[in-house]
């Protein structure tokens, strides 16, 4: 009995202990808190695209819990700037306790409207504080971030239902509504300019009749889910030109989704497609990137017209989630093309076709598992029972180019034969990661001596990258692709991909060799 009632008075004290217990236990900040950082950078954002989440850690670096009185924006309610303390939201924050060599978080975006501030240049530095404490014990942290003008392309949105518009294309003369959020381009908006940076919601569609001309140095961004549709009878001429920074490339014509944070500048699947629909003409592409993407060019359709459905040349397309070049019974033609990094295969000609690529290079070093190899060419389609629709592939010719990655084999050559079709395919001169050391690769057309599919090829040879893992595939001095062009096809394509002169000494790929500054 005494024992039961010495811990009832031993549990109440505790209580009473407790529930007196007031904020005086903590002693008032005296203005050495101390911060992880002075200055938070938000990054450069687009207007009204809210940022990424940033955070500050704050310190009580002494030996007495205290109190923070007040944590506020300096701008008050009328700033850009949102906070959350330690997991409360807000912009005025009181009495913020922090426990002895203990510390806090404060997590820091910002949405910001351009167009309430004047600057002729399209940017904005907007700035704020976050003060702590008052008079002789304020302390600031500085907040900063650069606002970029834009030009948006979006689907309208019905106010009253919340609906918002979606795609309507012309195909065959009959007008068939998508579940595509977008709309088609408007007449004003078919010329893309340098002078300020795009950004698209949704789908934008180039018209049927209609040509998109993107001039050198414009950069074009999307929204997630969202990308370019170049429809039947419309047309895509992306006017790019060398760029003699190849760090600021300012005549190279950009495509990449609209986070421009560090962190998501080189993440993949941040946006749709550049998508040519069957039926689209005369497509040209000219010294572009295309990063970021889930499939950075779609090509559909139109294997027999006169000249190719699309020429691509002296262009990048890296980061793709499934492909970079996506081609399905279409005619593509690549010079000084450079693919690197996707989730499936890089380059893809499926369902037949028409593919010429000379002095490309054509790799794939993406880090994590794929089924597909850096090139792959079929013959056939299947539909949901599994039925193959099978066609020509009418000519594959690969010339003076790498094919290579981190995989083997690196090329796929998947033909369901039928004698109403062909299969018609050409490695030419090339270097080639393919090793079939467990012979699990038979018939023809993995018959590297038959002169009809395989003439002077290089197999399994270091290229020697300078750094394939960052998207870095020009070649060094120790490459095997060195040298060994065949001067025939360099002189189709003289300079290469930096407008260096090969027909003296042409190398494989896309590059000229250069030599690696010590340790690459």
């Amino acid at each position: 009995m005494m024992r039961y009632l010495y811990f009832l008075l031993t549990f109440c004290f505790l209580i009473l202990w407790s529930s007196c217990r007031k904020d005086f236990d903590f002693s008032p900040s005296t203005g050495t808190l101390q911060f992880s950082k002075d200055t938070v950078y938000l990054d450069t954002v687009f207007t009204n695209i809210g940022s990424s989440t940033y955070n500050l850690k704050v310190y009580n670096r002494s030996n007495n819990d205290i109190l923070i009185p007040s944590i506020k924006l300096a701008l008050g309610n009328s700033s850009n700037y949102r906070l959350n303390v330690d997991g409360i939201a807000g912009k005025t924050f009181q009495n913020i306790q922090i426990l002895a060599k203990d510390s806090i978080f404060i997590f820091v975006e910002s949405t910001i409207d351009f167009n309430n501030f004047s600057n002729p240049n399209g940017k904005f530095l907007y700035t704020d504080q976050i003060e702590f404490d008052a008079g002789a014990n304020l302390q600031k942290v500085e907040l900063v971030t650069l606002v970029q003008d834009a030009i948006f392309i979006y689907p309208n949105r019905d106010n009253s239902t919340k609906v918002i518009e979606t795609l309507k294309l012309n195909v065959g003369g009959e007008i068939l509504e998508t579940a595509l959020q977008g709309r088609e381009l408007r007449p004003n908006e078919l010329t893309f300019t340098n002078t300020k940076p795009y950004v698209i919601y949704g789908f934008a569609a180039v018209p049927n009749g209609e040509t998109l001309t993107i001039n050198a140095g414009a950069r074009v961004h999307f929204h997630d889910n969202s990308g370019l549709i170049v429809a039947e009878g419309a047309s895509l001429k992306v006017n790019g030109a060398f760029s003699t920074d190849q760090k600021l490339l300012e005549n190279e014509v950009i495509f990449e989704g609209d986070r421009l944070e560090p962190g998501f500048s080189d993440i993949a699947g941040q946006w749709g497609t550049i998508w040519l629909f069957g039926g689209s003409l005369n497509n040209t592409i000219n010294y572009a990137t295309i990063k970021n993407a889930t499939v950075g060019i779609l090509c559909d359709g139109n294997p027999n017209v006169p000249t190719e459905k699309l020429k691509i040349t002296n262009s990048q397309i890296y980061n793709s989630s499934s492909f970079g070049i996506l081609g399905r019974n279409t005619s593509i033609k690549g010079e000084n093309v450079v693919v690197n990094n996707s989730g499936q295969s890089s380059v893809a000609g499926t369902f037949g076709g028409k593919y010429n690529f000379t002095h490309c290079t054509i790799a794939n070093y993406w880090n994590g598992s794929r089924q597909l190899p850096s090139l792959l060419l079929n013959n056939f389609v299947l539909d949901e029972d599994n039925n193959a629709t099978i066609t020509d592939l009418t000519q594959a010719n690969f010339n003076n180019c790498i094919i290579y990655g981190n995989d083997n084999p690196e090329i796929l050559l998947d033909e369901i034969e039928d004698a109403s079709v062909v299969f018609n395919f050409k490695f030419t001169n090339c270097l080639i990661r393919f090793q079939n050391n467990n012979n699990n690769f038979k018939g023809p057309n993995y018959d590297l001596t038959d002169t009809n599919h395989y003439v002077g090829n290089i197999f399994n040879k270091d290229p020697n990258f300078k750094n394939a893992n960052e998207n870095m595939l020009i070649i060094g001095e120790k490459s095997e692709a060195k040298n060994k062009g065949l001067p025939s096809f360099a002189t189709q394509v003289p300079f290469d991909i930096l407008n260096v002169n090969r027909t003296a000494a042409p190398d494989i790929g896309a590059y000229q060799y250069i030599v690696f500054p010590t340790g690459n």
